[in-house]
């Protein structure tokens, strides 16, 4: 019995030749004459001898070049690659998407033939398969004798000759030089169209699929959904072949000669106004010439002449003005995203110091203050050490006795630095 596949193949074509024929003034005779002829026309014992003879005119391949530029010829150059098998390799290539199509190209009369030979049989694999293998199936689908079937499988398997492992090449191909140790392999850029188009394909089906448009129409009308819908932005849609797509290949014909091409901009980065410290906040955080006209007011008031109560609560206070800015510049960076000190870039920063900077740890900071034993000593050290970077020689030596001082006013300001 004739596959369904085969016979629906056949009854299309006679659908298709009978539609400008039979009109409204034709006549029951005229109409019986017809549907008489398209019977014979399109029987199987006719049909296939004919798109037989028509295969050669047609080259089954997965990289055509017509792409590239349309006037280079279906013999020039044309092949089909056998991809490895899937591999979780993060590649995107034919052998690791599923239900890849070959493509062809060649005269237009020869499209019918390949619409024949890529019919899906009842067990799942095409005419050109089973012609292929020459298995029993396809001859008792074909039911012709032997000598026939020979030469006619002999002519459909013409749209797979190919020039494999040729180096022969073309001018108007897209070439590159690929050095590969001391000299250089030449390269000719070739579309995979099946992949191309099957890109197309999940994107349409990510856009236009009844689920898509109810995910959309549920969006806006402000309900949720609940699987909601995916999104592709940036998309171009790019033409091949103008006015007549067959002539570059039959999956350009069939997609109305359009593609996608995916953004390939570089991705926008968000700047930030203030960095995280990498190493440690006091160094990378804190540039003393930040600081240089607040120590120079509280050197004055070191070397003062004077050394009164106004003097020290001016002193103090100046030491005060410092730590609220140490505080301004923390909280820059309390603004960022929680959870940034998790990254390798940030694993020379003391556990403190995250605790400190990084908002993720914000809870944790109320339950156990010892981390801002280690803020104070840091700080105290900061601040002696400033001191003598920016006076230099000028720079009295403040000892143990000002380094307990300066904790003190670290003190006083613990609420704006914890």
């Amino acid at each position: 019995m004739l596959d369904t596949a085969i016979q629906n193949f056949l009854d299309e074509r006679k659908k298709k030749w009978l539609k400008p024929k039979i009109t409204g003034n034709t006549t029951d005779e005229e109409k019986e004459a017809f549907e008489a002829e398209a019977t014979e026309k399109f029987s199987l014992e006719i049909c296939l001898p004919f798109e037989a003879t028509r295969a050669k005119q047609i080259g089954i391949t997965s990289h055509p070049a017509k792409y590239t530029h349309p006037d280079i010829k279906k013999d020039e150059i044309s092949f089909i690659t056998n991809p490895p098998r899937k591999a979780a390799d993060g590649f995107v290539r034919t052998g690791n998407v599923d239900d890849i199509k070959l493509d062809a190209f060649g005269g237009a009369a020869g499209l019918a033939a390949y619409a024949f030979l890529t019919i899906v049989l009842k067990d799942g694999k095409t005419v050109l398969q089973h012609l292929e293998e020459e298995t029993e199936e396809i001859k008792n689908q074909l039911d012709i004798p032997e000598n026939s079937f020979a030469e006619m499988r002999s002519m459909f398997l013409k749209v797979r000759q190919s020039n494999n492992g040729s180096t022969i090449t073309d001018g108007r191909l897209k070439q590159i030089f690929f050095p590969v140790k001391d000299h250089y392999h030449l390269l000719s850029i070739l579309t995979p169209s099946g992949l191309m188009y099957k890109l197309k394909e999940r994107i349409n089906d990510m856009h236009f699929s009844d689920e898509a448009k109810e995910a959309r129409e549920a969006r806006k009308a402000n309900q949720p959904h609940e699987k909601g819908f995916p999104e592709v932005y940036g998309l171009s849609v790019i033409g091949y072949g103008g006015t007549k797509p067959q002539n570059i290949s039959v999956l350009n014909s069939q997609n109305g000669g359009k593609a996608y091409l995916l953004s390939s901009m570089p991705p926008e980065l968000s700047k930030w106004s203030i960095q995280p410290p990498r190493v440690n906040f006091f160094s990378d955080s804190l540039w003393p010439k930040a600081f240089k006209g607040e120590f120079l007011k509280f050197h004055d008031q070191l070397i003062s002449e004077v050394n009164n109560s106004h003097v020290r609560k001016r002193r103090d206070w100046i030491m005060r003005d410092i730590f609220y800015q140490v505080a301004d510049r923390l909280w820059m960076i309390r603004y960022l995203d929680g959870g940034w000190s998790d990254s390798d870039y940030y694993r020379d920063l003391p556990e403190f110091q995250k605790i400190w900077l990084d908002q993720q740890y914000k809870e944790d900071r109320k339950k156990d203050l010892q981390w801002f034993e280690s803020v104070r000593i840091g700080l105290a050290l900061w601040f002696r050490h400033t001191y003598s970077t920016l006076l230099g020689n000028k720079a009295i030596a403040l000892g143990d006795d000002h380094l307990g001082h300066i904790k003190t006013i670290i003190d006083d300001c613990e609420e704006a630095l914890r």
